[in-house]
């Protein structure tokens, strides 16, 4: 509702998964919205694994599926790699990956 920036519009050229990633190992999830709970009913076994997330926005969807996924599988390990996320404003992206380093969640890749 409140979104800064038009982004990942099914059908349109943010929404499509690049080839190099298309070919790669990964789970593509298409959420209803960018805080999403339905984590454990969509794939169980994250309670058991680590997860590594990437993504737009960096300090919107990024950033609140971390924290999510921190607060319903505590005890995993939960990674974001800063070069293949991009948040609304270089600002904005340096403080959501600051603040899921200070919810224990790895951050690499980060640019001083």
């Amino acid at each position: 509702k409140h979104l800064p920036v038009k982004h990942c519009i099914i059908g349109s050229y943010g929404w499509k998964v690049s080839d190099e990633v298309e070919n790669a190992d990964y789970v593509h999830i298409d959420k209803p919205n960018f805080g999403w709970t339905g984590w454990y009913d969509f794939h169980p076994e994250l309670a058991m694994g680590d997860v590594e997330i990437v993504g737009l926005c960096t300090d919107i969807c990024v950033v609140s599926n971390a924290l999510i996924l921190k607060a319903m599988f505590p005890e995993i390990n939960i990674s974001v790699d800063a070069s293949c996320c991009a948040g609304v404003t270089p600002e904005s992206h340096k403080a959501a990956l600051l603040t899921m380093k200070m919810c224990q969640i790895e951050v690499t890749n980060m640019e001083d």
